[in-house]
């Protein structure tokens, strides 16, 4: 981050541009407290922020993403399946439990987390989603829908995350959007519910049990797990620094004790892990097998993958406007 000029004026004020969401700030500058916007409250800084005008998803798709989609495309009669499952379903019926269930945020109801999705739709080139918070102890987000996309953060997340943090799982969110992840997310984490023993008896899940396959199901499921990986890809292109995703997955890992981890300790055992995964086929092995039950890839795997992309040279490229195209 660049220093700041603390040259004030009468009122020890100094005006400074937020560099996510343009606003003018006129702020007190002090050397053992950050300024933050009064808008976005994310920091500010001198630094620019890239937007992307036209930001090709196949710029940053994760190649396991690829593959696993390709996969799942290749399976006779998905695509039928999936549009008559949520034509029964229906987005309606998610707008409807959300509507009446959590907090619909706004320009005027949680206006920050407001401009967080707008840095995130900007940067991106997406169209604003609707956003909504609610009440839950698991820390987690997630999107569905399909024509009107909408993103939930649960309430636990946003007690555990600093402002960064919530601008990457924002921006993670709308990557789904971005990426064009939502048709089959949606259907994804239906599944997910429907593991629930409260719901195994429900008439939506005789529904998926006519309509979906197990090999669909099972396909979905990977694939999901997998497009993860993509859009942790594009958090770091709106948040811009990958120790804000870093930083984001260790709490994933150790809740509120990560108040007193070692980050750097931390980075080194993401590379630790990703090392013993190439090296180590009975480590892939139970890797493979143990995320095969879960619906996101392990937390430090996340890292690791993000890691690499950086020091890959591929994030660099495209933030410097020379994108590669990920391998398939």
């Amino acid at each position: 981050m660049a220093d700041f000029d603390f040259t004030s004026d009468a009122n020890n004020t100094t005006p400074l541009r937020c560099r996510f969401c343009g606003q003018m700030n006129q702020t007190k500058l002090e050397a053992n407290r950050p300024a933050k916007c009064g808008r976005c409250r994310l920091p500010l800084s001198d630094e620019p922020h890239k937007k992307f005008a036209e930001l090709s998803k196949h710029s940053y798709i994760h190649p396991a993403d690829s593959r696993a989609l390709a996969t799942l495309r290749a399976i006779p009669g998905l695509d039928t399946a999936v549009k008559k499952l949520l034509a029964v379903t229906g987005e309606s019926a998610i707008r409807v439990i959300f509507m009446a269930s959590a907090v619909r945020v706004t320009p005027k109801q949680c206006p920050d987390l407001y401009a967080k999705l707008q840095i995130a739709c900007t940067t991106l080139g997406v169209d604003m989603p609707d956003l909504y918070v609610q009440q839950s102890p698991v820390v987690n987000a997630f999107t569905g829908g399909v024509e009107r996309p909408v993103i939930v953060l649960y309430s636990q997340l946003l007690e555990r995350l600093t402002d960064e943090e919530v601008l990457a799982v924002v921006a993670h969110e709308v990557g789904h959007i971005h990426a064009e992840h939502v048709l089959y997310l949606t259907v994804a984490r239906l599944l997910e519910a429907l593991a629930n023993v409260a719901l195994t008896a429900a008439p939506i899940a005789t529904l998926v049990a006519q309509l979906l396959s197990s090999t669909m199901r099972t396909a979905l499921l990977a694939w999901a797990r997998r497009a993860e990986l993509s859009c942790d890809r594009a958090a770091l292109l709106v948040t811009q620094d990958p120790h804000i995703i870093g930083r984001t997955m260790m709490k994933l890992c150790g809740g509120t004790f990560a108040s007193k981890v070692d980050y750097e300790q931390f980075l080194e055992q993401a590379r630790d892990f990703q090392k013993n995964y190439d090296e180590k086929a009975l480590d892939r092995f139970w890797a493979d097998i143990i995320t095969s039950g879960l619906s996101h890839p392990f937390p430090v795997w996340r890292v690791s993958e993000i890691l690499k992309w950086t020091e890959s040279g591929e994030y660099g490229s495209l933030i410097n406007g020379t994108p590669e195209i990920a391998a398939a």
